[in-house]
C-alpha cells in the first residue's frame, strides 16, 4: 500500500528525478535509508517504472503531434495495440470505448513522416479505419499527476 511518505517521495521525483536520496531525505526530514528503501519498493512494485527527463519535443524536431482514432476488429484489438506501441513515433496507446477502439498519440517531424505512419497503420491486419487529428497548439502536455 502507498502511504503519505511514498506520495511525497513520488511528488519530489516528479519535480526532479535527479535529486539524490540524501537531498530527498533532507526535504522530508527522514533517513537516507528510508528514502532508498521506499524508492526500491516502489520500483519493485512497478509504481515507479523508470526515470526520464521531461523533453520539449518541438525543440528536438518533432513539430507535429497527432491524435489518431483506430477502428479495429474486436478479436485483433490487443495484437493491433501491441503492434502500434512498437513504433518509435508513438508516445501513448489507449484501449478506449466509443466510436474508435484505440486512441494513439504520436509525434512526427513533419507531414510526410505522419502520412507514412498512418498508411502503415492501415496496413495492419484488422485495422478497419483511422481518423487523424493534428494538434494545432499544445496547451498542456504533462503526464505527471498529483498523487
Amino acid at each position: 500500500m502507498i502511504d503519505e511518505l511514498d506520495r511525497k517521495i513520488i511528488s519530489i521525483l516528479q519535480e526532479d528525478a535527479r535529486l539524490s536520496y540524501r537531498e530527498i531525505a533532507k526535504k522530508l526530514g527522514v533517513a537516507v535509508g528510508t528514502v532508498y528503501n521506499r524508492i526500491k519498493k516502489l520500483e519493485e512494485e512497478g509504481v515507479i517504472r523508470g526515470f526520464a527527463p521531461k523533453l520539449d519535443y518541438a525543440k528536438l524536431g518533432y513539430d507535429l503531434t497527432a491524435v489518431i482514432g483506430v477502428k479495429a476488429q474486436g478479436k485483433r484489438i490487443i495484437d493491433i495495440e501491441n503492434e502500434i506501441a512498437k513504433d518509435p513515433h508513438v508516445v501513448c496507446v489507449y484501449d478506449v470505448t466509443g466510436e474508435y477502439d484505440i486512441i494513439v498519440i504520436a509525434k512526427f517531424k513533419g507531414r510526410e513522416d505522419m502520412n507514412m505512419f498512418v498508411k502503415k497503420l492501415l496496413r495492419i491486419d484488422g485495422v478497419e479505419k483511422t481518423h487523424t487529428h493534428v494538434a494545432m497548439d499544445i496547451v498542456k502536455e504533462d503526464l505527471t499527476l498529483e498523487v
